[in-house]
Formats: C-alpha cells, structure tokens, sequence
C-alpha cells in the first residue's frame, strides 16, 4: 500500500456535481446537497465539534484522549479521512441510525455508546466516562457531519446508511499463504513487514493494534473493510485478494479482550450493564 492511512482534518466543501441527461434545449447541471457541512455550528457547540474532528484525527496522542487509548490507533485510521470517506466506515450521516438495536450488547444503544465501545475494542483502552469532553466532542463532530440526514433509526444493527457492505465471497475461501504474498506486495511498504507500522500507516497486528474483541479481528469485517479502503486512493483489491489478506494479518497475534479490563471504575462508569 502506498499511502499513508491517517489523513489531515477535512477543510472546505465537498460538493457533488451530477450532469442530468436531458433534450439537447434542456441539458443543465444539477447540484447535489452536499456530504459534508458547509460551516461549522457558531458559538462553543462549533468548537466541540472541531475539538472532536481534532480527537478523531489524533486520538492515540492528544491529550485529552490519549489516556483512554491503549494502542496506536486513532479513529481516522479506520474512518478514513477523519470519518468524511464516503465508503470506508464513514460518519456521513451515521448519527441518523441512531439509537440502533445492538445484536452484540443485546440491546438499544446510543451513538456516544458506539464511540465509546470502540475506545475499548479497537483501540483497546479503557471506555471514557458518558458525558465526558472526549465523548460528547467525538459524537458532537460525528452528529454534525450527520446534518441534514433523514433520521431512520437501525432496528437491526447499529450502522449508518454508508455502511461497508459485506463481501458476495465467503471468509471460509480465504487462504493465509496468498496473503501472504499479497501483505508484502501491497501493505507491508506502509504497515511494515512486521505488521508494527510505519509514519505511512498504522499497525495492523501486535500489541499496538486492535484487540480479538474488535470487529476487525473478523476476517469477514477486515475483507469487506479492506476491499473499499484499501489501498487509499485506489482501492483496486479484488474480494478474494481482501479475503486473504484478512486472513494473513489476523493470523498474527494481538491482544485479547477481557470486558472488565476495559471498563473505567464504577464512578465513572455511568450506566453499562451488559
């Protein structure tokens, strides 16, 4: 892979422009609403927001954040883009679908507790206090990015409308010693050979990268993630190519998932009874 997973905070307008086909007379240019917000909020709600956009891009080292980290991940690393990529795990719009019916946790959740379950998964740390600065700022940025869409709440499963699709291929088919082959072609330029990262991409096994509770450490999820993210810029891999590269990086050792070493002290915890 070429380029680099973590990306600087979104600036500007990202605009779509659709040309519509019309009688030769007619042809005109119809513009779309756009993805991403124009402006921020005014007053101190805006510089939540842009406190959050800050924790999504650096969460592994700002300092308020930081403490609820327990590897070198930061959000961005899997929501490219600071959340804003439109395929890969994006936050577009995501605040819509919730609360959502959680089939893990066995019951309705909120956005600030999906931001918070991913602190101690895929980053495996510690779950920040609900209504703490980190929690309400993550959720602020990821709401408002979310402005304008249509609520339709996820009876289902807690995700967003551009939610990563699953693969048409069976993880099953996966083969460990093409991807093999396949990591040191197209990842290990950015990730390392080792799998313990670069200052061009994070680390995708070991200590420093998600724990087997993430929902990357499912081959299914990883492939599916991998077929429209990576590489950045041009995502070119075929299903099987994901699939077997999902296999060879979740071959290796990370850490395990123990729920109540995740969980900060009961006064701080707020209400978690699953």
């Amino acid at each position: 892979m070429q380029r680099r997973w973590l990306t600087v905070p979104v600036l500007g307008l990202l605009t779509v422009f659709l040309l519509t086909t019309l009688p030769a007379e007619q042809s005109t240019e119809v513009t779309q609403k756009p993805l991403i917000p124009e402006a921020y909020p005014p007053g101190e709600l805006g510089e939540i927001v842009k406190l959050g956009q800050e924790l999504v891009a650096r969460t592994h080292e700002h300092p308020l954040s930081k403490q609820y980290v327990g590897n070198a991940l930061d959000c961005t690393s899997c929501h490219l883009k600071n959340g804003t990529d439109a395929r890969a795990a994006s936050f577009l719009g995501v605040a819509a679908a919730y609360p959502a019916w959680s089939p893990r946790e066995k019951r309705v959740i909120t956005l600030e507790d999906r931001v918070l379950n991913c602190f101690m998964r895929s980053q495996n740390g510690i779950r920040p206090p609900l209504g703490s600065k980190v929690s309400v700022a993550i959720t602020a940025y990821i709401t408002w990015l979310s402005s304008g869409s249509e609520i339709r709440m996820n009876h289902q499963k807690p995700l967003g409308p551009r939610h990563v699709p699953s693969l048409s291929r069976k993880a099953e088919l996966a083969e460990e010693k093409r991807g093999a082959k396949l990591y040191e072609d197209r990842c290990a330029d950015c990730h390392g050979a080792s799998g313990a990262g670069t200052t061009e991409g994070p680390p995708v096994w070991g200590k420093q990268s998600y724990n087997d509770g993430a929902g990357l450490s499912r081959n299914d999820k990883l492939s599916a993630w991998l077929k429209v993210s990576m590489p950045p810029d041009d995502t070119d891999l075929t299903e099987q190519e994901a699939l077997d590269i999902a296999a060879y990086v979740n071959s290796h050792p990370r850490p395990h998932f123990i729920l109540k070493e995740h969980l900060p002290p009961a006064e701080r915890l707020g209400v978690y009874d699953w």
